[in-house]
């Protein structure tokens, strides 16, 4: 915290000398000038201190940050940490913060993008050695997901950091939850370092049913679910979602000042095809696109903001994918300009406020495809984690129809999620 007593206005002088013999008027006028400049700079210094004390008081400040709460627990302990590009504290990394205070990292585990946030999604994430730190990097994407006895043979914690955008289909939460697995199994403490839901102010969506449980979707949990990271792995445990039920000694370090009526814009891109909070955003409604024959930008300047295709043609907006190294490998529609919509505006003007899944892009393309028999692949089952959806807009529900069908099983989990919130909810 800064230091706000050593604030003291610039000194003032006036250049006007004496005259010879007396004061000069415009000496009384200058002391009475000074006088009032002293006193505004003083009001303005109290505002300012009181100003930045207000938001000391309501800032918030990440898990990560509140070392004097999770620093005594890594005293003398080998430590693990899953952890990418957004485990920050300020602006250093988590990892290099704990290297320097001297704790002993034996071991990254990397997510999928890895961990500096430099691979493309679904790209597969290999082992390597940080070259910052000389640590090892052991990828939890890829062929192996979830940590071996041996990578936990030498670890008494492992922490978990990373920035989550609450949505089930978005894997940050899938490889936690291996991770909390494997803890559970060889005796390992876990620490979450818990970080603000940009999507955790509404609760939306159809709720996953058992059979299309995947790694883009593990639990039976709505599509927004509207849980920190924190939030969501003592569900995890206390529901006893772990293999055989088995529960891990888990620890959560809160948000302070955080709460799910907050809507937190993040401070750096979670991954490299959601790069601002428009696609964050908005992310939740299009990533259903992924399982159809649309495109939903990747390859542009602005992924998960636009909707488009080829032969297409009921929109004005016109973009042309193209790969992007570390961002985009081999995109839908390389090279083809596609016709469609751009929604960047809609996710400032609508979105913000309505907080609720759109489905009308999604009935609205499908209503107007040629040829609606390839419209969905067989992905979009994973991604929505339910049959019924695609039958409902193949059948022509309307968008108050198929929202309807969820409210049964989202009322029955928001009875699930409320057992485990941190933070003040929503309703």
């Amino acid at each position: 915290m800064k230091n706000y007593n050593n604030i003291h206005p610039a000194p003032l002088s006036c250049g006007r000398p004496a005259v010879e013999g007396g004061v000069h008027p415009w000496f009384f006028i200058s002391v009475i000038v000074i006088l009032l400049l002293l006193n505004s700079c003083s009001n303005a210094q109290q505002k300012n201190y009181q100003d930045q004390n207000e938001d000391s008081e309501t800032k918030i400040v990440v898990g990560a940050e509140r070392t004097e709460l999770y620093f005594p627990l890594l005293k003398d302990k080998w430590i693990a940490i899953v952890a990418n590009q957004t485990s920050l504290t300020g602006n250093d990394h988590l990892v290099d913060s704990l290297v320097y205070a001297g704790f002993n990292v034996v071991k990254v585990f990397s997510p999928e993008h890895g961990f500096r946030g430099s691979a493309g999604a679904g790209e597969e994430v290999s082992n390597n050695v940080d070259a910052k730190t000389g640590i090892p990097v052991i990828s939890l994407y890829g062929k192996k997901k979830k940590p071996s006895p041996e990578d936990l043979s030498d670890v008494d914690i492992v922490i978990f950091d990373i920035q989550d955008v609450g949505a089930r289909f978005y894997t940050y939460i899938s490889t936690m939850t291996y991770v909390m697995e494997a803890c559970a199994e060889n005796n390992v403490e876990f620490i979450i370092l818990d970080r603000p839901n940009p999507n955790g102010d509404y609760v939306d969506g159809p709720v996953l049913e058992k059979k299309f449980k995947t790694f883009v979707g593990l639990h039976p949990v709505p599509i927004v679910h509207g849980m920190t990271v924190g939030e969501y792995a003592q569900m995890v445990n206390g529901e006893g979602w772990l293999k055989d039920g088995i529960k891990c000694k888990l620890i959560v370090v809160p948000v302070e000042n955080y709460d799910h009526k907050t809507q937190y814009d993040l401070p750096i891109p979670p991954s490299p095809n959601l790069p601002n909070n428009t696609a964050i955003q908005l992310y939740p409604s299009l990533c259903f696109f992924e399982g159809t024959i649309i495109s939903v930008g990747r390859g542009t300047e602005f992924p998960f903001q636009v909707i488009g295709h080829p032969d297409f043609m009921i929109g004005s907006f016109v973009f042309e994918p193209k790969e992007i190294p570390g961002v985009a490998k081999n995109p839908k529609y390389e090279g083809q300009k596609c016709y469609g919509q751009s929604l960047q505006g809609f996710a400032e003007n609508v979105l913000m406020e309505s907080r609720q899944l759109r489905l009308s892009w999604l009935i609205s393309m499908h209503e107007f495809f040629k040829d609606r028999n390839d419209f969905f692949t067989p992905y979009f089952e994973k991604l929505s984690g339910t049959e019924k959806l695609r039958k409902q807009i193949i059948e022509g529900k309307s968008e108050e129809e198929i929202r309807k069908s969820w409210e049964k099983d989202l009322t029955e989990f928001k009875n699930i999620r409320k057992k485990y919130l941190l933070y003040e909810d929503f309703e």
